[in-house]
């Protein structure tokens, strides 16, 4: 993951050239861009091995080394471990799988609007089956 804090060189720009760049390293290393999704970076290597670079994930460890290897020599960056905290989403791993939740965002908003201390409702409403509906 790598964050521009400010565009470079104080052109405006310079986000789209980074990236531009960034981009062009990423595909040099064989990953493929998402048609639906152009941050989205990712490789099948073999058959049931795949790599997904948002934040760098995937089943490949070896694939995933070789990537981390490649960025490290065309840019600064430091891993930061298992992922724990993206986007607002707290992450959580275990040999039975991957749970996401967004309680810190929701209690942040709660404390933010001064509503942490208010009392939650029940806010659905079921939907009435009409007969004879024209």
């Amino acid at each position: 993951m790598c964050k521009l804090h400010r565009s470079l060189y104080g052109l405006k720009q310079s986000p789209r050239a980074w990236f531009g760049k960034f981009s062009s390293i990423v595909q040099s290393f064989g990953l493929r861009r998402n048609e639906a999704d152009h941050s989205v970076f990712y490789s099948h290597t073999s058959p049931g091995k795949c790599i997904y670079l948002i934040v760098i994930t995937g089943n490949d460890i070896v694939g995933i080394s070789q990537l981390k290897e490649h960025l490290c020599r065309h840019f600064q960056t430091k891993d930061l471990g298992s992922l724990k905290y993206f986007l607002g989403i707290e992450v959580t791993q275990s040999k039975h799988g991957i749970v996401i939740s967004q309680r810190k965002y929701a209690l942040d908003i709660l404390q933010e609007t001064s509503m942490i201390d208010c009392k939650p409702v029940e806010s659905y409403r079921p939907i009435l089956k009409v007969n004879n509906w024209r």
